[in-house]
């Protein structure tokens, strides 16, 4: 599917997998396998954002795939986030949807919402927003019908 779709119907939480359709070249090939995994991987959509007009141009709508974090003592030191554009000639392939019962932990900042964390229950949310400090997330369950925001209920934090 393309970027736009993912763009249209992809629920916040989802496990996505984009690919440029090339083999994965040898790992002897260090460069070429490092520019191979740059075209080609999985991450959680965290973010959607709408076209933004500029004075002389306009911004596609893209999204936002996280898709992992570098972490030492239990102490994250990198998160590795990669956006793509609407426009993007990736394929992309929605892997796994969040489930039913599954707790959002968002933040609303500049027009967006963001995914900050995907929790098993509200109990969970409320504990990690506890450990990491977020005072203005918000909580959404994961409804049934998940494409048009029916089924869910959001839950201030």
């Amino acid at each position: 599917m393309s970027a736009n779709t993912i763009i249209d119907q992809a629920p916040l939480g989802a496990l996505i997998r984009y690919t440029d359709g090339s083999p994965k070249p040898p790992a002897r090939f260090t460069k070429k396998l490092a520019a191979w995994e740059r075209s080609n991987g999985v991450g959680r959509l965290v973010k959607k954002e709408p076209p933004r007009p500029f004075p002389t141009w306009t911004a596609p709508a893209s999204f936002t795939l996280h898709e992992g974090n570098f972490s030492s003592d239990g102490v994250i030191l990198v998160t590795i986030m990669r956006s793509h554009s609407a426009d993007s000639r990736l394929v992309f392939e929605v892997i796994e949807e969040p489930k039913v019962g599954q707790v959002r932990v968002l933040l609303d900042f500049g027009g967006n919402t963001e995914l900050l964390h995907l929790a098993v229950s509200v109990n969970a949310a409320e504990l990690w927003i506890a450990k990491e400090g977020y005072r203005n997330a918000r909580f959404e369950m994961v409804g049934a019908e998940d494409d048009d925001g029916a089924g869910e209920a959001a839950i201030a934090a």
